[in-house]
């Protein structure tokens, strides 16, 4: 086992000690695959985890899925997303399973506790959930959808060998310009298989969907450019009510798409400058992943600070405790190297 050459990103202090620091690595791409700066190790193997849901969808959209089923805007981002299990969110993949012939009990995803309830925010007495409540539901009604256009098995959709999955497979070695036997392999939360590859191949992909520069074909530039286009309009169903993704959204107006991965990952593609941004934290930690990812567009000179009131949450945020007595501070201390 390689370990990667991690450095310091955020510190976290409890009366101005250092309690906690948090490692990890930054890379920063453009759709040509050059990696243009970098913090730590940029060619660190990691899990794509939720970061690859775009890519995922990426057969459907490009085969047509969304309009043969007559998918709004709205639901095409759902299938990218991590989403929320707000109403919202669930309405929408009801909608989703009913227009693909689907129904719930064909989703391989399990069930957990929507993610907008928290220890802050109990869900309330006697609610129940199903599987349209987990957030992966968007993108596993996408996975049904590609089934049934091409009359592939509905109860085995998520084994790798799978029609679908080889194809899944194939798009994101293309697009992350890698041999497929390359790629780590594992199995996400939501049981479907994951890929794992370099920190900077990641923000490649990222950097190719915010071009629709692919170097895949025509075809496949049009789709990822519907992919970002649906994303970048519906933020809130690619994540939900309160969450750093959507603040990160709002800020961008349009300019650039982002998701938040499981284990500390995060990617964003920017549209205006073809490029990609990944962080990994290597501890997990989301809020540290949160002041990494917002140092490093400033960094970029992105127009963050006109949206400083919807970041300031996550932006250096004080921490505190569950009375909420302020009891320290949280820093970023990404700094990044240009090549």
């Amino acid at each position: 086992m390689t370990l990667p050459a991690h450095v310091p990103l955020a510190v976290a202090s409890r009366n101005k000690h250092v309690e906690r620091v948090h490692w990890g690595s930054v890379a920063v791409v453009d759709a040509a695959g050059s990696l243009l700066a970098h913090a730590g190790d940029p060619y660190a193997s990691v899990f794509s985890r939720s970061t690859l849901k775009p890519f995922q969808a990426l057969a459907f959209v490009r085969d047509g899925g969304p309009d043969h089923f007559g998918f709004t805007a709205a639901e095409l981002a759902l299938t990218c997303a991590s989403h929320g299990g707000e109403a919202v969110h669930v309405d929408a993949v009801t909608s989703m399973l009913e227009k693909v012939g689907a129904t719930e009990s064909d989703l391989r995803c399990g069930v957990h506790m929507p993610d907008c309830y928290g220890e802050h925010n109990l869900p309330p007495r006697g609610a129940t959930f199903d599987q349209r409540h987990h957030n992966c539901s968007g993108k596993h009604a996408g996975f049904l959808g590609c089934c049934a256009m091409h009359g592939y098995a509905r109860g085995q959709y998520l084994d790798r060998d799978h029609e679908l999955q080889r194809r899944i497979a194939h798009d994101v070695a293309s697009l992350a310009d890698m041999r497929e036997q390359d790629m780590w392999c594992g199995i996400d939360g939501c049981s479907a298989p994951n890929y794992g590859m370099p920190l900077e191949r990641l923000a490649g992909m990222w950097a190719r969907l915010a071009a629709g520069a692919s170097h895949c074909g025509a075809d496949t530039d049009a789709a990822l450019s519907r992919i970002f286009a649906a994303m970048a309009a519906h933020p809130l169903m690619v994540s939900g009510t309160g969450r750093c993704d959507l603040a990160l959204a709002q800020a961008a107006r349009g300019d650039w798409v982002t998701k938040v991965g499981a284990d500390g990952v995060h990617a964003i593609g920017i549209r205006s400058r073809g490029i990609g941004v990944a962080v990994k934290i290597a501890d997990g930690d989301f809020a540290a992943v949160y002041a990494t990812t917002i140092a490093v567009l400033r960094q970029l000179d992105l127009p963050l600070e006109r949206e400083g009131a919807l970041l300031e949450k996550w932006a250096d945020p004080v921490l505190r405790n569950v009375r909420g007595t302020p009891v320290g501070q949280l820093q970023s201390t990404v700094k990044l190297t240009w090549v």
